[in-house]
């Protein structure tokens, strides 16, 4: 396979990953509604501890286990501070 494959086939995994994070936002920005009513802190250490082990069992190559992991828990870290900002807003 030659690098333009790959990366043609990169560029069609990350579209598809775009719109599965857009959908990940919109139920950010529900549990963002949520915290909001009922005073809820937005981090919450035992949720994301439970969703990164999660995580990690889903992954099926050992050798991509802590990369898949951290780009998790970046993904975690980006929504918690979306909702601060969102948050602030009104």
């Amino acid at each position: 396979m030659i690098l333009e494959d790959i990366r043609k086939n990169i560029d069609s995994i990350d579209t598809e990953l775009v719109h599965l994070l857009e959908k990940r936002m919109d139920l950010v920005n529900q549990v963002a509604a949520y915290k909001k009513e009922s005073g809820k802190a937005i981090l919450d250490t035992s949720r994301e501890q439970a969703v990164l082990e999660r995580i990690e069992s889903l992954v099926k190559n050992p050798e991509y286990r802590t990369t898949i992991r951290d780009s998790f828990a970046d993904i975690m870290a980006q929504s918690r501070t979306y909702q601060k900002e969102k948050l602030k807003a009104k």
